[in-house]
């Protein structure tokens, strides 16, 4: 199928109806492409699961076109600490985690009590879910749109690099965001911090009116927060400065392609090098693309600077450190 372009009607209207059929469908949000079928099918959302070769219990994001259709997923839409993070950060790059309704959207679950939701900022998703919701699909699981474990993809073109021409894939240029959306979980009366995004906690502590929690053992099951996770082909290693200029000036395997991509470390002759942003924004921006350069260049090894250890940088270093974990 050929690549549609979200900015015109008749091909958001295609690509509606190909949701509402029960077909999958890529789509741009702010953080990244996603890879969407109606959540109410558990045989569309079964699509998703074999595309991407993830497993059935690891459970997908439900996107809405806003807080008004969260009722249709959880009977805690109207909880004050939901509405709370909802009015504050919706439409926006911040998933929650409540309580679902009996009997809908079981497989977008993976088969938990509990959902993920979330309303994308991004025009050409937020005008795909409204065609789709017309047609009367309640809302679109979406997990990133690539192989599982894999780079996610932050451009149409990176989509189509995964899946072929096969996949209907809805271009709505590069993600302004980069990495995926914060993960929050509100099914135990208290907020909770499952996956970090560009949101800080400082921030969603002073929507909440309380403490956020860190991740515990009775967290459920929620997207992104695998060990290893987000992964080019090249293994990667994440190195503070020190021990990073203490690496580079060793010896190396020969044959060796390194790729580094750090903000206070200069390469050697022969390294090819990709200045890490000082700015954790611009740097959860270019990511993921990053990657997928040196990727692409045939980087046999990517050794990366790790990032400074403040909140604003959770994301970032998050997301590093799963890709190097599975290295």
């Amino acid at each position: 199928m050929p690549l549609i372009d979200g900015a015109d009607p008749h091909a958001l209207a295609q690509a509606a109806a190909h949701l509402a059929a029960g077909e999958l469908v890529a789509l741009p949000t702010e953080t990244v492409y996603g890879l969407g079928a109606r959540a109410d099918d558990d045989a569309a959302v079964a699509k998703i699961f074999a595309a991407k070769g993830r497993p059935s219990d690891h459970p997908l994001i439900v996107h809405v076109s806003d807080a008004a259709e969260a009722p249709a997923f959880t009977p805690a839409a109207q909880q004050p600490l939901a509405r709370r993070l909802m009015d504050a950060f919706w439409p926006g790059p911040l998933t929650l985690i409540l309580p679902r309704r009996e009997g809908v959207a079981t497989a977008a679950a993976g088969g938990q009590d509990s959902i993920g939701l979330r309303c994308p900022a991004h025009p050409v998703a937020h005008a795909l879910l409204q065609a789709a919701a017309r047609l009367g699909v309640p809302g679109v699981a979406a997990p990133s749109a690539n192989r599982f474990g894999r780079i996610s993809p932050t451009t149409a073109a990176h989509v189509l690099g995964e899946f072929g021409e096969e996949m209907l894939v809805l271009d709505g240029g590069a993600c302004a965001v980069g990495i995926e959306s914060t993960i929050v979980d509100l099914t135990r009366g208290e907020p909770v911090l499952l996956r970090p995004g560009v949101l800080t906690p400082a921030q969603i502590e002073a929507a909440c009116g309380q403490p956020l929690r860190g991740r515990d053992a009775q967290a459920p099951r929620a997207s992104g927060t695998l060990e290893a996770h987000y992964a080019p082909r090249a293994p990667l290693r994440l190195l503070d400065a020190d021990a990073l200029r203490q690496a580079l000036a060793g010896p190396r395997e020969p044959g060796m392609a390194l790729a580094l991509y750090s903000r206070s470390v200069e390469p050697p002759p022969g390294v090819t090098h990709r200045r890490m942003p000082d700015d954790a924004r611009a740097a959860a921006f270019e990511l993921f693309a990053v990657l997928r350069e040196l990727d692409a260049q045939g980087a046999t090894h990517i050794w990366v600077e790790r990032p400074p250890a403040t909140p604003e940088w959770d994301g970032v270093r998050d997301r590093l450190q799963r890709a190097a974990a599975a290295a």
